[in-house]
């Protein structure tokens, strides 16, 4: 299946094996830039570098990424920022935002269904309360590989809230509650220019539905924008319904590597 229709497409398996954010990151920073896919995964199997304790959990690792990332692509600038050891905590917010470019379930989940709890004063959240959620994937676009019995829409669902939390924006473990999460600056400063690598308005930049995924509003955007243009480190100014942002760089690749310099 091209990659490029895979982006409605909701796999079970990919969610219930979570976030693997310290795996990401190590299978990024071993990629050799020229090299086949089939080669580098082949390389990341045979090293190991996330100590896998089986080969079972090796082969389901190495399908994740293999689902997940095009590091020749897409993904380049979190496969540069890990091969320079960018920070795991910059990068994190990073990797979320990217391996939702493609994971219709997560980024749906974050956006239309997590942040409106949050929106709402949810204190505490169950694997439970997203039964109804999961049910309604077709409504939304998405396109389940196959029908979910009972037990894997409560594996999705215990999955979802799990990503969350392993991304700081929940805490707990059996009835998980919001985190007290914040987006360090240089995060932040990459999103804008991914953001508008996508769109080009100012105004749909601060008020795209993306920022949700990390627990912010606009009103929290602009609030980090005008803190950041009163240290120069971009140019944010409001005249009416005219909105002007100027960004460090031209693109997220070229700020990508302007952190790593």
């Amino acid at each position: 299946m091209p990659a490029a229709s895979r982006a409605s497409v909701v796999s079970s398996f990919t969610i219930i094996k979570g976030a693997m954010i310290e795996e990401s990151y190590a299978y990024l920073a071993q990629w050799e830039f020229g090299g086949p896919k089939t080669e580098n995964l082949g390389q990341f199997k045979m090293g190991n570098f996330v100590g896998a304790r089986t080969q079972q959990w090796l082969r389901d690792v190495a399908f994740v990424m293999s689902r997940r990332f095009e590091p020749e692509g897409r993904d380049r600038p979190l496969v540069l920022l890990a091969k320079a050891g960018c920070d795991l905590e910059v990068w994190k917010p990073l990797l979320l935002w990217h391996i939702t470019r493609d994971e219709f379930l997560l980024r749906d989940f974050l956006v239309g269904w997590l942040f409106p709890a949050f929106e709402s004063g949810a204190y505490r959240i169950r694997p439970e309360d997203l039964r109804q959620y999961l049910l309604g994937i077709p409504k939304r676009g998405g396109v389940t590989e196959h029908v979910w019995s009972e037990a894997t829409l409560k594996r999705v669902a215990a999955g979802l809230l799990k990503i969350a939390a392993d991304f700081g924006l929940l805490k707990g473990s059996m009835a998980r509650e919001f985190a007290s999460y914040h987006l360090p600056e240089e995060s932040f400063l990459y999103l804008l220019h991914a953001m508008r690598d996508v769109e080009q308005s100012p105004r749909k930049v601060i008020d795209s539905p993306d920022w949700r995924m990390f627990l912010m509003r606009p009103a929290d955007v602009e609030h980090e924008l005008l803190r950041l243009h009163q240290y120069r480190k971009v140019g944010y100014e409001v005249a009416g319904s005219l909105v002007e942002l100027r960004l460090p760089c031209a693109s997220s690749r070229e700020y990508a590597e302007r952190m790593v310099a």
